[in-house]
């Protein structure tokens, strides 16, 4: 695991910016999950997994600390926002979804950020995509006799696809999250 020191600070038009994006994905997700494509698939299958892009661009150029701020402050922002645009049910489903997803995915990716440059998104994409869906769909959709099981599975099935299609454009961002020089090779 690296230290916290190692990573560039984020600015305040940084952190605004990412706390905005991931508030939009968020609240966008909550009001796509409630739309039906078909009996095995919701809008926000297609939408939340580009949350994790979000945390693991953050993640890898700011620490995983910056990446637990954003994802704590882009909790309540969309927890609150959600409340107005989804039911309350589906609100506090995600936020609780959200939450426990971006967290393991954070802790997932810190911990595999030595490896080869695809493994720490991919895996920790998969570890939350598989949380966040067992999660959400357990309490938004459990007991409301619509076809729960079969959205799960087929959300779950889109997600993971597009956490794997998240792979290309974070790689195209890696130009952007080397560490500068004076911190890959601190003086003596």
């Amino acid at each position: 695991m690296t230290r916290s020191h190692d990573f560039q600070p984020m600015t305040a038009r940084q952190y605004a910016v990412a706390v905005f994006c991931m508030g939009l994905i968020v609240v966008g997700s909550n009001i796509l999950v409630q739309v039906p494509l078909n009996d095995w698939l919701t809008w926000g299958g297609l939408s939340y997994p580009v949350a994790f892009l979000v945390t693991d661009v953050l993640n890898r150029r700011f620490g995983p600390a910056a990446a637990r701020r954003v994802a704590w402050v882009g909790f309540g922002a969309a927890l609150v926002v959600s409340v107005w645009v989804a039911s309350p049910r589906i609100a506090m489903a995600s936020g609780l979804a959200y939450i426990c997803a971006q967290l393991a995915d954070i802790q997932v990716f810190d911990r595999l950020r030595e490896r080869r440059w695809w493994q720490a998104p991919l895996l920790s994409g998969t570890v939350g995509a598989v949380l966040d869906t067992a999660v959400f769909f357990s309490v938004a959709f459990a007991a409301t006799g619509t076809p729960w099981v079969t959205w799960m599975l087929g959300d779950l099935a889109i997600k993971l696809a597009v956490n794997l299609g998240m792979l290309a454009p974070f790689r195209a961002l890696m130009w952007n999250l080397a560490r500068p020089a004076t911190l890959q090779h601190p003086a003596r």
